[in-house]
């Protein structure tokens, strides 16, 4: 099974590229952004050395729906998708802050709880609760963007105090994040899931500001299925989730969480080719469509130029 693991396109227009832990993004001319979603995986902000077939066809796949189910909302970078693998848009200035939302306390969330924090980025959160339990009411727990290592946690207050986002940016951007994920949580309950917990980046243009990146992806968005939820809650007993914790838990049982002195698990053809099942198995279930692997005989990256290049050339010549 092929992976697509790294990039280096030269498109007409280029002017630089960003490597990032899953996506190589492409900035032609300032203005577009050609966002390719590779197949790396990556946990405890560690890229992991084997690609996952067909991993970067289901996280652009679902994040292009999702944008398309939310363009009422708010305006979304999202131009088109000439290859399963690719989304072109509107180049914005990123805000250095990702907006992450919580409507079950669990994860690194409940982690911090279970040690005693009673406050998460300036929310206070309640005495007595128990893992993967509702909050009374989504919370907002932002983190700056770090280039290298650990996003930190940071308050509101301090991101508007340190003039990261100004107050009006980031009052648009805190309404934007509750009604987008108000959105996900519906399209997630028809499929009888739970959308959990997702993130959502923003930036500016002209002025006004946009919603970037992926949204509502296995990679950016927690997924509980909502049959046997209150069973498991009551029990305390795991949730079934659909999400990238499944290979954040396989790497924890191989001690491995990406600190002093820890070895990465040798990831095998046969892991790599059961972490792709489970990713085609979360796109089925979220989106509710069968899932369609695009399987040419072309190369992987020769595929991907070509389109994106056509793409380029019939803009160029509107």
């Amino acid at each position: 099974m092929k992976a697509l693991t790294r990039t280096d396109f030269n498109f007409e227009g280029q002017k630089s590229v960003y490597h990032g832990k899953v996506r190589d993004v492409y900035n032609i001319n300032d203005d577009l952004m050609v966002m390719v979603a590779t197949d790396r995986i990556s946990a405890f902000d560690v890229v992991l050395p084997k690609g996952i077939p067909f991993k970067g066809q289901v996280l652009n796949q679902i994040a292009a729906k999702f944008l398309d189910a939310t363009t009422d909302i708010c305006p979304n970078w999202k131009l088109a998708t000439p290859d399963p693998m690719v989304t072109i848009g509107l180049k914005c200035e990123g805000f250095r802050v990702e907006m992450i939302i919580r409507s079950i306390l669990t994860g690194s969330a409940w982690r911090e709880y279970k040690n005693g924090c009673r406050e998460l980025c300036g929310v206070k959160l309640p005495d007595g609760m128990k893992e993967n339990e509702r909050f009374p009411e989504p919370i907002i727990t932002p983190t700056t963007k770090a280039d290298e290592g650990h996003d930190m946690n940071i308050s509101k207050e301090e991101i508007i105090a340190q003039g990261i986002v100004s107050a009006e940016d980031y009052a648009v951007m805190e309404d934007y994040t509750r009604k987008i994920f108000k959105r996900g949580q519906e399209i997630a309950a028809k499929r009888g899931l739970i959308l959990v917990d997702t993130k959502y980046e923003f930036g500016k243009r002209n002025g006004k500001v946009y919603l970037i990146d992926e949204i509502h992806t296995p990679d950016s968005s927690r997924y509980f299925y909502a049959e046997g939820y209150e069973e498991k809650l009551a029990k305390g007993e795991p949730q079934r989730q659909l999400s990238k914790e499944f290979v954040r838990q396989w790497l924890i049982e191989h001690d491995f969480m990406n600190e002093p002195g820890q070895v990465m698990p040798e990831i095998t053809d046969e892991y790599a080719e059961s972490v792709s099942e489970r990713y085609i198995e979360l796109y089925e279930h979220i989106v509710g469509e069968r899932f369609e692997r695009e399987t040419s005989d072309e190369d992987i990256a020769t595929r991907i130029e070509n389109n994106v290049s056509s793409w380029l050339k019939a803009f160029k010549s509107k």
